[in-house]
């Protein structure tokens, strides 16, 4: 059954058209040999190169890579009630957030439920960016200013990331950008200059691994006949080359090993922020009103239900799962379901994301995964991100 569906899912075409949009960097990665994407906020994100999921993470985890992720696309919120409207869409308080600051921030609907798990970066005081995941915030938070007259403008800029991740990739940066780069601390970012554009570049990226994110502006402009986003790729492509550089994309190995969610698959709007281990987001003596505080705060009286944790469970080694695998308790009783999983090369087991029940979420609780081939493989429970 298995071995079907994987047939008919590389015989799969993905048609091309203006919902879909190409990137700055498209060219360079079908240059470089990508084998599959996948489409996040209407964007192509590669998700393959030649190499497979495995040498790609020990890569990762030694070397440097480049990576496209134009689909981490921008929400511009400038004006004079900016900081309203987007403290109004997070639990999270930012009265004292400083321009040059990136925060992590839940946003919630009406009933607490999670609609993005965006990073926000603050330009000035009257201008954010929230770098979302693959929902529609632009829409939503065009409805919350309009029905609270908020003196806002929402758009989406010309924004491209592109993500320089893994050990090396301070050093690589700083050939290009200069000694600046060693100054930038995690979540902060700084302004600085490529061939007369000015372009952000934070510490920051989806991977366990240190690295940064460029934040690339200037699509329509040109140096040397070459277009702004691709001179930016080559440009680092050539000096990563002495630093084992090489294409890639976020690695669902190392996403899982560190603990890190992907909106849409480990959860969703029916999840809220404390069941994804948001808590210290969600202060329930936040004295600021927002979108969903008054189901939030029931939910903190309610106490919480459920949790995101690790499971490592035995086997031979499987594939990333195509659909969840339920976690069952020595009765068979379901507690949960694997949203995102594989085997770990450096673990030597495989790893799995789960939101599992309240009695049976301790670290060390012994379980039971139902694969695909309907075996059942004993599991364990340990907390994020997954123990070194």
């Amino acid at each position: 059954m298995s071995s079907s569906v994987e047939n008919i899912s590389k015989s799969i075409k993905l048609n091309m058209s203006k919902r879909i949009r190409r990137t700055p960097f498209t060219n360079r990665v079908e240059e470089l040999g990508v084998s599959d994407f996948t489409v996040v906020n209407h964007m192509l994100l590669p998700k393959g190169f030649k190499n497979t999921i495995y040498e790609d993470y020990w890569h990762l985890a030694e070397h440097v890579q480049l990576w496209d992720v134009s689909c981490q696309r921008q929400v511009q919120i400038s004006g004079p009630d900016a900081l309203k409207l987007v403290q109004k869409l997070t639990p999270r308080p930012l009265q004292k957030m400083e321009t040059g600051k990136c925060f992590y921030i839940p946003i919630l609907d009406e009933n607490a439920g999670m609609i993005n798990d965006p990073v926000l970066l603050k330009l000035d005081d009257d201008m954010f960016w929230i770098s979302i995941a693959d929902s529609d915030i632009l829409l939503w938070a065009k409805g919350i200013a309009l029905g609270s007259n908020l003196n806002v403008r929402i758009e989406e800029p010309d924004v491209y990331p592109l993500a320089v991740q893994g050990p090396k990739s301070e050093e690589l940066l700083c050939s290009v950008f200069g000694e600046e780069i060693r100054k930038i601390k995690f979540f902060n970012y700084r302004v600085l200059d490529f061939h007369g554009t000015k372009q952000i570049i934070a510490r920051s990226g989806y991977s366990k691994q240190d690295g940064f994110e460029i934040y690339f502006k200037g699509f329509e402009k040109y140096f040397d006949g070459i277009e702004m986003g691709e001179k930016l790729w080559d440009t680092i492509w050539e000096a990563g080359k002495k630093f084992n550089i090489s294409p890639g994309c976020p690695n669902l190995i190392d996403r899982i090993e560190g603990g890190l969610m992907s909106y849409g698959n480990d959860f969703t709007k029916d999840n809220n922020p404390f069941e994804c281990n948001l808590d210290k987001y969600c202060n329930g003596n936040s004295n600021h009103e927002y979108i969903g505080k008054e189901a939030l705060t029931q939910i903190i009286n309610n106490g919480v239900k459920k949790r995101m944790r690790g499971i490592i469970f035995d086997g031979d080694p499987i594939v990333a799962t195509g659909k969840p695998l339920p976690v069952l308790n020595e009765d068979d009783k379901k507690i949960g379901e694997i949203t995102s999983g594989i085997y770990s090369p450096r673990i030597k087991k495989n790893v799995g994301l789960s939101i599992i029940l309240k009695d049976y979420w301790n670290d060390g609780q012994k379980v039971l995964v139902d694969t695909l081939d309907e075996k059942k493989r004993n599991g364990t429970v340990t907390s994020l991100p997954f123990p070194k």
